[in-house]
């Protein structure tokens, strides 16, 4: 008969009982996930999947690893929502993949910076954020103002087509010129420019 001191006392029944402890509560917390309508279906008909900019805009805010200080999951809390908006809900990021929800705050949240500031304020604070919030500790990003290359941005939205995105045909043949004299600044600038606009649009 097995006790709790002879599990305790095997390592190996430690860790197989571990294991299966891990395996049933990932199956209960997460499986139902893939069959609720709210995390499966966009939030509202405003939730669109991103254009050739945007998406080209986004890797490049993951290569730069912007993730690390901002996070986009306002949390449904008072204090969190006077100061940023709506708390995120699941369904306003049903095309992102990798989702960017997280807890490093070392910057504010961007989940509804879209239409918060303009354009030009974009340009000059990736440029040099100190121009615009002077005590900002956030680097620089001067080398974004050249040209955008991504030759595999068709690539990549077919990839994506696969895991659900609904993209056409034509947007996927399009995407190209959609990106010919861009800059990687202008990218950057309509990626955050289109976050968490849905959700107060609807609103």
């Amino acid at each position: 008969m097995l006790t709790q001191e002879k599990v305790e006392s095997s390592n190996t029944l430690l860790i197989i009982f571990t294991l299966l402890a891990v395996i049933w509560g990932g199956l209960v917390e997460i499986v139902p996930l893939f069959f609720q309508k709210s995390t499966t279906t966009p939030t509202n008909e405003l939730v669109k999947p991103y254009d050739a900019l945007r998406l080209a805009g986004r890797d490049i805010y993951l290569r730069e690893g912007c993730y690390n200080c901002h996070s986009q999951m306002v949390r449904p809390f008072r204090a969190e929502t006077e100061r940023y908006g709506h708390y995120s809900v699941a369904g306003e990021f049903v095309y992102d993949h990798p989702f960017q929800w997280g807890s490093k705050r070392t910057g504010p949240d961007l989940a509804r910076v879209g239409g918060r500031y303009s354009d030009q304020w974009h340009r000059i604070h990736l440029l040099n954020p100190r121009d615009v919030v002077p005590e900002s500790n956030m680097p620089a990003y001067y080398w974004l103002d050249r040209p955008l290359k991504d030759p595999v941005i068709g690539a990549k939205m077919t990839a994506l087509r696969k895991v659900g995105v609904p993209y056409t045909d034509q947007e996927i043949a399009e995407a190209p010129q959609a990106l010919e004299g861009k800059t990687e600044l202008e990218a950057v600038v309509a990626y955050l420019q289109g976050m968490g606009l849905a959700l107060k649009q609807s609103r």
